[in-house]
């Protein structure tokens, strides 16, 4: 199992926003989310990082099997109602367990209409923008302190 994030010396050449690349992201993923919590196989149900001067992170278990697994991750942008706040952005993420890849589901945040459905470039495309989102993100939580019960 990988621990750091780092390129790989690979036998052929992998052009940026190409699917080699983009698998290369989908693993990097996986590795900053091992830094955040932990053994991933272990996670379940509603999980909360807290850190002074920052929003609460909140990484929900939304579906588990033998190879996958699902969640949302968000922020609680209000802490004196955190009870009923909803996360924000409350992005769908699937870790696949097997291959060591973590990938961002397609999502509409609240409040803003569903994009039209793209042809197969613009997906590879907008795969890419969600999953670099994503992997900047969890650095940024990682950096900042954040640590899941399962990965303390």
């Amino acid at each position: 199992m990988l621990h750091t994030d780092c390129r790989t010396v690979v036998s052929w050449s992998a052009r940026p926003r190409s699917f080699v690349a983009l698998m290369g992201l989908y693993e990097s993923n996986y590795i900053r989310l091992g830094w955040l919590a932990g053994d991933l196989r272990r996670l379940s149900g509603r999980n909360c990082s807290q850190r002074a001067g920052d929003c609460e992170l909140v990484l929900t278990v939304t579906e588990q099997s033998a190879y996958t697994s699902c969640f949302t991750l968000g922020y609680l942008l209000s802490p004196q109602r955190a009870a009923s706040a909803q996360p924000w952005p409350d992005m769908p993420v699937r870790v696949y367990h097997d291959a060591h890849l973590v990938e961002a589901q397609p999502w509409t945040p609240q409040g803003l209409p569903a994009p039209p459905r793209p042809g197969a470039e613009r997906e590879l495309h907008q795969r890419w923008a969600r999953n670099v989102m994503l992997n900047k993100w969890l650095e940024y939580c990682v950096e900042r302190g954040h640590r899941f019960a399962a990965g303390r």
